[in-house]
């Protein structure tokens, strides 16, 4: 598995590239900026974009969807269709968080209309990228639709924002659900195994066990407030 990471937006979230060794296709997870940078790296490792592929449709991981695609057209874009009205609704969400409208344009925020979903994930289906197999596993809490991608012979999950080394994904966002964020965190995704590696939306990687054993909001220590 070839992993490329890139860090982008002042939210420093991380885009990731992930491409099959052998057979040079890719998928790029939730491109939130810097289109040219990413197809520089897909251009470097000389691999193929498959697909655009979007663990939940918040601005800082879906912001860099719209050039990513006018620079690699065959790459379908997929997302969860519970996340789709999130999705569509990107032009306006810097209000969510606050941000004047008079400051969009300086912060790069004045987001065009996201182009055209081109498939929808289902929960507990199996996605190939190559001789990669990822299970979609269906996460919601941090948004309706959030999804986490499972390589179980890679023993890596890519989580987007449900889960951060020593903390979570928050859910004061339209759509955000304390209480399916930690039915997500402890049904789903602590039982893939303590081994495997856990490649989240901000932050450094972990693991689910060291998650399990220290983060505060798995161990009980905390309750579930805000997360990132």
């Amino acid at each position: 598995m070839i992993i490329e990471e890139i860090t982008v937006t002042a939210f420093q979230q991380h885009t990731r590239i992930v491409g099959c060794e052998k057979t040079k296709l890719a998928i790029c997870i939730d491109p939130g900026d810097e289109a040219e940078r990413i197809s520089e790296a897909l251009d470097k490792h000389e691999l193929k974009l498959q697909a655009i592929t979007l663990t939940h449709a918040h601005m800082d991981h879906v912001g860099g969807v719209a050039a990513l695609k006018q620079l690699r057209p065959n790459a379908e874009v997929i997302i969860h269709p519970a996340d789709e009205p999130l999705y569509l609704a990107l032009p306006e969400q810097p209000a969510w968080i606050g941000i004047p409208r008079s400051r969009w344009v300086a912060l790069g925020f004045d987001y065009s209309a996201p182009p055209q979903i081109d498939k929808y994930w289902t929960d507990g289906e199996t996605y190939s990228v190559g001789e990669l197999t990822f299970k979609v596993i269906h996460c919601p809490g941090h948004t309706p639709g959030h999804v986490v991608l499972f390589e179980a012979q890679e023993r890596k999950v890519f989580v987007g924002d449900c889960l951060f080394a020593g903390s979570i994904g928050r859910t004061d966002l339209p759509g955000g659900s304390s209480e399916q964020l930690m039915d997500s965190l402890l049904n789903k995704i602590v039982p893939l195994g303590d081994d495997v590696e856990v490649h989240s939306g901000h932050g450094p990687v972990t693991t689910i066990g060291h998650e399990r054993l220290t983060n505060p909001f798995l161990t009980g220590a905390y309750t579930l407030g805000r997360g990132f």
